[in-house]
């Protein structure tokens, strides 16, 4: 029988006390902040691969978009294991501790990506670093996701959890729209040889700036784990906290749960908000490519202020209604999205096509941290959603660009329809079958006896464990 930490028995209190809706906000907040930096550093790169391409691979290589991509989907290989290191790390030493680490190491790489040499100067060892610097920041995404899940899930309010913790995909969808506008800015200053050349690297350099910023305000956010509960970690009083083997061996359907949940929801986002841009990129290449960033930044800020509504919608309803719309949608539409949007030559029509799968992909991205977090104890929380989210998104989400890419090059576009379809239909089954709506959750025990044990402290919100 395992060992129980004194913070995991049923009259302790793992979590700090509750927090007021103004210490909610404001922790949410700085919580969001990095998530929106870090990841708008993982999609400028996407956004500009198509520039900086030829910096690292021969320019008459026809395989150059196919090998682009392909260091895209490598770097998610690095997820699961920054999601075991900064999950342990987060479950022993305290949620905004990982967070800071996270948003340095992302800060780090952006600006080591800015300054590198090229091919012409240090030939396939350009891409060779290249490829170090996106592992390393696979690494720090791989930790910021279940982390920054857990802490936005945590410093919520009881009844507006759904709420709180979308501002999770608000600000992931909020880095996808901000390296799209910087985009759409550089295209309008400089003509495309001066970005191929040399204009790529701003971009980069403007997310390591940001995360300067973002990890001063990490450092003064609330923890939200209780200040027991941290030193009896940290003191080996408690085994169990961030421990591989009991998130196996006790939570081990929970995380299977948590894997199963995410699969068909994480390759419908990178079908949805990466491929599809790329569509329609490509479907108004020429002098009509500024159309083409328009378009695609106008759905992604569409999809970007659902998260919100979709969040408000699951405190009153349930998280299963939600889910199993997006699962029921996916199914339907998935076929409707790739086959026409390549097609689609008209700026509104595209937008509409865009705008449905983003309607239906938010009963998915708006709640889908706050379900994970809901199924794993504090003491294992960070480790256990980071993993089964990391496993299933290294598996089907971050290879879904390269997949298409490939399959699309061999005229293969109906399979790649058929395994995005399967995989949606397979997490709709759990939502349906394995999923209870408005139960009695984790967080919801943990709040209770936050609240039995706090004393005048909880009139100032949460208690800073530093």
């Amino acid at each position: 029988m395992s060992t129980l930490s004194k913070a995991s028995e049923p009259n302790s209190a793992p979590l700090s006390v509750p927090t007021s809706t103004r210490r909610a906000i404001l922790n949410t907040l700085k919580g969001s902040s990095g998530n929106l930096v870090e990841w708008y550093d993982v999609y400028i790169y996407t956004v500009f691969a198509t520039y900086f391409q030829n910096q690292f691979f021969a320019k008459d290589d026809e395989n150059s978009s196919i090998y682009v991509y392909a260091i895209f989907a490598v770097t998610f290989l690095m997820r699961p294991i920054g999601s075991w290191y900064f999950g342990r790390y987060a479950d022993r030493h305290g949620r905004r501790a990982a967070l800071v680490f996270s948003v340095t190491l992302m800060a780090a790489c952006s600006f080591g990506i800015a300054i590198m040499p090229t091919r012409e100067t240090i030939g396939v060892g350009a891409a060779a670093l290249l490829i170090v610097f996106r592992l390393v920041q696979g690494f720090a995404t791989g930790g910021e996701y279940g982390t920054s899940a857990t802490y936005m899930s945590e410093v919520a309010t009881k009844g507006k959890r759904g709420f709180f913790s979308s501002f999770q995909y608000v600000t992931l969808i909020g880095g996808h729209v901000l390296a799209q506008f910087t985009l759409l800015i550089m295209t309008a200053v400089l003509d495309k040889g001066q970005i191929q050349d040399w204009g790529w690297r701003i971009p980069f350099a403007i997310g390591g700036l940001a995360a300067i910023v973002v990890f001063w305000l990490r450092r003064d956010m609330d923890e939200s784990l209780s200040k027991d509960h941290i030193d009896a970690a940290r003191s080996g009083a408690d085994r169990t906290s961030g421990s591989m083997k009991e998130l196996l061996v006790r939570h081990w359907r929970p995380l299977l749960l948590c894997f199963l949940i995410t699969m068909g929801g994480t390759v419908a986002f990178y079908t949805y908000s990466v491929n599809a841009p790329a569509m329609v990129k490509k479907a108004f290449t020429g002098s009509d490519a500024s159309v083409a960033t328009w378009v695609n930044l106008i759905g992604l800020i569409f999809l970007m202020c659902l998260q919100p509504v979709g969040g408000w919608i699951s405190d009153r309803v349930g998280r299963k209604p939600l889910l199993v719309f997006f699962g029921v949608g996916g199914v339907i539409y998935t076929y409707f999205l790739i086959t026409f949007l390549p097609k689609s030559h008209n700026a509104l029509a595209s937008f509409g096509l865009l705008a449905i799968g983003y309607i239906i992909l938010t009963g998915y991205t708006s709640i889908n941290a706050l379900v994970k977090a809901e199924l794993f104890p504090a003491n294992i929380r960070a480790l256990g959603v980071g993993m089964g989210y990391a496993l299933a998104n290294s598996a089907f989400g971050g290879t879904a660009p390269v997949i298409y890419e490939a399959m699309k090059k061999h005229d293969m576009v109906p399979q790649f329809i058929a395994y995005v379809t399967a995989l949606i239909g397979g997490s709709l089954l759990v939502y349906i079958f394995f999923l209870k709506n408005k139960s009695t959750t984790e967080l919801d025990r943990e709040a209770g006896h936050a609240f039995e044990s706090s004393g005048p402290e909880s009139e100032r919100g949460l208690v800073s464990a530093r």
